[in-house]
């Protein structure tokens, strides 16, 4: 007999070779309908697969990422089995689950195919998910891998198989088709019951540009078909947000192929957008003691290189920046951290002056490959919300806690409350990734998560995700459609103080190494104003949106006026436009209600004789007519409400 320890702490005892299956099945037959896979002592297994030894257990359903995760890398050997039946002797790449759904990547040949054959792939999948057949599992000698994937004259299988090590290799097998696969899978092929396959791109193999191009297809499936249609009319409402078709609309952002890609142009709605953000994050700074910094948009390459990011972010830089003296170097800065660290160091402190926090809204440049480049999600340039505060060990604490409430104030004035924040570890079987000493390492791990727990913060661990130089705490929020983005960071780092051999004098008049706080809510000006866009549909809070209001004249006879009304609304702090056009009124209020204006204050004869505009709210339709004077308080309450 084996002890299987269950989440709750309970224990039961079954028969060796049982699996989480049957597990499942003694508790309750519903439950064992809903079982995708099973985590056994902390690694995802197949539910399917016999538990040898004493185990601790978790049974996983779509309810869980790791089940969804299953059941869509099965979704992946599903429609291969379907593209093999369909296209005879083509080659496969690899096959793997992602965010939401999979892809696999294919080498046709001589098959012509394209987004018009997606329909015939999804028609044989759904038939042979209706056969039901096991995802079986068998451990296979290297030999006998490369001879099956020689005889299946497979050069990309065996790639793979040329970097795994004997007795290491596993294939899967449903119905009929063998992949080379570590796994897991879920039951059979009937929890799949909703299948849509989504696009058809290129894809590099193994990313490389000097190998072939292989056809990636991505698709998606689902235990119902009700959650499919829901998802599909989720990603239409999400096209409708998509920042890159708003920000044109809104006349925000632009790029220009003359400028370079990835090089954000702000249009002057947009940096009024950035500039309001920019100020409601250096007024709550500058209460908590932050000393706003500038520092230039390049450094030496000796800099990044003390610090560690040349070695990190060398090829992912843009190429050094020579001067007419051949014995300078420099890059466009990766990271602002540096310049903070020489700040710091540029004269003497005390214990009594920690902690030391320095600001900066700092632009940084990235070589992001042409193909990742993204809207405002993925640039080249981007400008971080960063600061680094420099403080006593005893001070790391209370200062990371300070952050926290910083990064919660943020969010919750811009309308972001369902967020979790996840502790970022190092990867212990790869700590050869990382920089500085790992008792120094435990001791950061240990303080962010003891802070995270004394603020409540609902957390959860990820390992391997952490900076080179240190653990964080990131903040992943969930926008208006649901979807989970990484927003704001707070890093605690031992390293590269040691690296720039940053002192403060104690007490006892010995010279001590402060330690280091990275952090940035916002993360990127760019990739923020994206996400809040798309959380918006473009319907910015009041107080953040750069046109507030927008006074329509029914005739030119009032436009002098309208005019003296914008003055009067700017003096007060306002922001908006005059309606110039000549169109008709009703034009005018649907063109102010596309671009998303939160108040129209329409004039004529009767508001120029008695001093007054008819208001129009978006969404909310007539307000009625008051003097403007009655209009900017009532503005001015409203819009002391952040989110």
């Amino acid at each position: 007999m084996i002890k299987v320890t269950l989440p709750d702490n309970s224990v039961r005892e079954y028969e060796q070779g049982s699996s989480s299956l049957d597990v499942a099945k003694s508790i309750s037959e519903g439950l064992a309908r809903n079982v995708l896979a099973a985590k056994v002592n902390g690694e995802v297994w197949d539910a399917t697969r016999p538990l040898t030894e004493d185990v601790t257990l978790q049974l996983l359903t779509w309810n869980d990422t790791e089940g969804k995760s299953t059941f869509w890398h099965s979704s992946a050997h599903l429609m291969a089995e379907a593209l093999e039946a369909l296209y005879p002797g083509i080659k496969l790449g690899i096959g793997p689950a992602i965010e939401t759904g999979f892809y696999y990547d294919i080498d046709f040949g001589d098959y012509e195919f394209s987004s018009d054959d997606l329909e015939k792939v999804e028609k044989k999948m759904n038939e042979l998910a209706k056969q039901k057949n096991e995802y079986k599992r068998s451990e296979i000698s290297k030999a006998d891998a490369v001879q099956y994937f020689t005889d299946k004259d497979d050069e990309y299988k065996l790639d793979l198989i040329s970097g795994l090590n004997d007795g290491d290799i596993t294939f899967y097998e449903q119905g009929a088709f063998t992949d080379l696969c570590r796994g897991p899978h879920i039951p059979h092929t009937g929890f799949i019951k909703a299948i849509k396959l989504m696009s058809v791109a290129g894809a590099y193999w193994r990313g490389d540009e000097k190998n072939k191009m292989l056809t990636r297809i991505y698709g998606v499936t689902f235990p119902k078909a009700k959650e499919l249609k829901e998802y599909l009319e989720l990603l239409e409402e999400a096209k409708k947000r998509d920042h890159r078709k708003l920000g044109k609309e809104l006349e925000l952002f632009t790029f220009s192929q003359s400028v370079g890609q990835g090089l954000p142009l702000w249009l002057p709605k947009g940096t009024a957008l950035r500039e309001r953000l920019e100020q409601f994050l250096r007024k709550e700074q500058t209460k908590m003691g932050y000393g706003q910094v500038v520092t230039p948009h390049i450094g030496s390459k000796d800099l990044y290189v003390t610090s560690g990011h040349y070695a990190k972010y060398g090829e992912d830089s843009f190429q050094p920046i020579h001067t007419p003296d051949e014995n300078e170097e420099y890059l466009l800065k990766p990271m602002n951290c540096p310049h903070h660290c020489e700040i710091y160091r540029s004269k003497p402190r005390s214990y009594r002056d920690l902690p030391v926090r320095l600001a900066e809204f700092g632009t940084v440049y990235r070589y992001e490959q042409s193909g990742e480049l993204h809207g405002l999600t993925r640039v080249r340039s981007f400008t971080q919300d960063d600061a680094h505060i420099f403080c006593r060990p005893d001070q790391v604490k209370e200062e990371f806690k300070k952050v926290i409430d910083l990064v919660q104030y943020v969010f919750t004035s811009l309308g972001f409350e369902n967020y979790t924040a996840q502790v970022s570890l190092r990867d212990l079987e790869n700590k050869d990734k990382y920089i500085g000493d790992d008792a120094l390492w435990d001791i950061a791990e240990r303080e962010i998560k003891e802070a995270a727990d004394e603020k409540g913060l609902p957390t959860v661990i990820e390992y391997g995700e952490a900076a080179f130089y240190g653990p964080k705490l990131d903040f992943m929020v969930k926008d208006a459609l649901g979807r989970s983005w990484q927003l704001g960071t707070i890093q605690v780092d031992y390293q590269l103080p040691q690296r720039f051999e940053l002192e403060y004098k104690d007490k006892d008049n010995t010279a001590k190494r402060p330690v280091m706080i990275h952090r940035a809510p916002f993360g990127s000006m760019e990739r923020f104003i994206a996400i809040l866009i798309e959380h918006t549909a473009g319907n910015f809070p009041l107080w953040l949106n750069p046109e507030q209001y927008a006074i329509l004249p029914i005739s030119e006879k009032y436009e002098e006026y309208a005019n003296k009304l914008a003055n009067q609304l700017e003096v007060e702090g306002l922001t908006g436009t005059v309606d110039h056009r000549d169109e008709k009124i009703g034009r005018k209020i649907r063109d102010a209600e596309v671009k998303k204006v939160p108040f129209m204050l329409i004039v004529g004869e009767k508001e120029a004789e008695e001093g007054t505009v008819s208001i129009r709210r978006k969404g909310e339709g007539d307000l009625g007519s008051m003097p403007i004077e009655e209009f900017i308080s009532f503005f001015k309450k409203e819009a002391e409400v952040k989110a």
